[in-house]
């Protein structure tokens, strides 16, 4: 069997792939030589920017199957029952490079791109189901305090704590990540959240809103401090790897896709506010509803095209399925395809792997990279049999708001505040254990050389305000008095 020959990227037959064309075997090369022009020249773009953030991931493709009927409150294609809808799962940690390890004390991204007969269908979440802020004008500032000072390109402790303490709201997921869920075993053991609140409405038009849930079928298991710090030391990427590996032995994990459900009406006078992100909706009051489960079974055939160049936006909603007034929400309804279009280019919904598996019939044409035929008519509205807009799909996902142009915190509910549900997982779900590595995490990161004496008072008074026991442990810990 021969062996197929090599080209350049135009399909030529290569001349050689390892000799340069030169005047005689010791003379200058030649600008002619187009074959080591193209291989350089394409070496040299073939990193695209990395990501802002969650810059460090890895994952896989499978399919969600739905179980359970939730017509009554979604016409949404992929959530009736019976569908099966292929999709693809990236994970990452948040502040870290490219470079950095799997096991970091970081949150971990939880984006699915679902391929739907509708277009695609984006959650772009995390394995917590809250967030820092509840204000994407904050986004920018949050993520420069967790990223490199400007002056030594060093990371800092301090500019974190600096931040966590002056921002109260973020308890809730500071004291989560401060537990040993900050560091998990790997991926195919956390679960997945939406994070945001979303809008649901059916075919007869009813509203309600919902936030998802996806619950590792694996089970949780995490690491401690120093198995993270061993593991970091051992294998930067062990969690690309471990999900590579247990896919390519046909050991698939799965995820059980629940919801919880609020009546439309409900979100108006709720003891707290249903769109801050900072918060979760208790199960007592809007219990977990199973609907389905999704499997991770094929992992990509090259990393940088089906993962890399993977674009997740939550402005991909499909009919039956619309935002909600979480302003996090809303700012990341502008901020991701932005993104996108500056790292990967104005056309990256071309790439085969963000590339909707039904038809795309857009009026926007041309641009850097296309490969897609546009033909007439090229604008709308037109007389000639160019495709309309199906306002009827989308009907049910409007609703009414009022109220002034401010800028402003959101409205308190009656039962708002930042640190109560931060306390409520301090008192009601940890361990001892979980406690005892609780305090023992915050106390080593805010032990840091850079974390100042000042800062270390700040950091026992904002945990003294989740729980006074809390605040007494890392007060001991850090040595700080009164």
């Amino acid at each position: 069997m021969s062996v197929p020959y090599s080209t350049d990227d135009a399909g030529h037959p290569a001349p050689s792939d390892g000799l340069s064309q030169s005047v005689g075997p010791n003379g200058p090369l030649l600008l002619q030589d187009h074959f080591l022009i193209q291989k350089m020249a394409h070496f040299n773009r073939e990193r695209v920017p990395e990501r802002v953030v969650h810059a460090k991931g890895g994952g896989a493709f499978g399919e969600m199957e739905i179980t359970e009927d939730v017509s009554q409150f979604t016409k949404a294609d992929l959530f009736q029952k019976g569908k099966k809808t292929p999709l693809l799962l990236r994970f990452s940690t948040v502040a870290g490079e490219l470079g950095s390890a799997d096991s970091a004390r970081d949150p971990r991204g939880f984006a699915l791109k679902f391929y739907t007969e509708h277009g695609n269908y984006d959650l772009v979440g995390n394995n917590t189901p809250i967030f820092f802020i509840r204000d994407p004008s904050k986004f920018s500032d949050f993520i420069h305090s967790q990223k490199r000072r400007a002056d030594n390109q060093l990371r800092d402790n301090n500019m974190q704590w600096d931040f966590w303490t002056q921002n109260p709201e973020s308890a809730h997921q500071v004291s989560f990540l401060m537990t040993d869920r900050g560091t998990p075993k790997n991926w195919r053991h956390v679960n997945g959240y939406g994070s945001h609140t979303f809008l649901w409405y059916n075919a007869n038009g009813e509203k309600f809103w919902v936030k998802y849930h996806f619950k590792t079928d694996q089970g949780i298991e995490n690491l401690t401090a120093g198995e993270a710090k061993a593991l970091e030391a051992e294998d930067p990427d062990a969690h690309r790897r471990d999900l590579w590996q247990a896919i390519e032995r046909g050991d698939f994990p799965s995820w059980t896709v629940k919801v919880q459900i609020m009546p439309f009406e409900d979100a108006a006078d709720y003891r707290f506010n249903p769109f801050d992100l900072t918060k979760v909706w208790p199960h007592g009051d809007y219990p977990e509803i199973t609907i389905g489960k999704f499997t991770l079974n094929r992992n990509p055939s090259n990393y940088f095209a089906e993962i890399e160049q993977a674009a997740f936006e939550p402005s991909n909603l499909v009919p039956g399925i619309g935002s909600s007034p979480d302003k996090m929400l809303q700012g990341r309804l502008f901020s991701y395809p932005d993104t996108h279009r500056y790292r990967i280019g104005p056309n990256y919904l071309q790439l085969p792997v963000n590339q909707p598996k039904s038809p795309v019939r857009s009026y926007n044409f041309d641009g850097p990279m296309t490969y897609t035929n546009q033909v007439d008519p090229v604008y709308a509205p037109n007389t000639v049999g160019g495709p309309t807009a199906a306002e009827a799909m989308y009907e049910g996902e409007q609703y009414e708001v009022t109220g002034e142009i401010i800028r402003s915190a959101y409205k308190l509910h009656k039962e708002d505040d930042d640190f109560g549900q931060a306390r409520a997982l301090w008192e009601n779900v940890l361990s001892e254990t979980d406690r005892a590595n609780m305090v023992s995490n915050i106390v080593g990161h805010a032990s840091a050389p850079e974390v100042t004496g000042d800062m270390k008072k700040r950091v026992v008074e904002y945990w003294t305000n989740v729980h006074p026991d809390l605040g007494a442990g890392v007060a001991k810990g850090l040595g700080v008095q009164g």
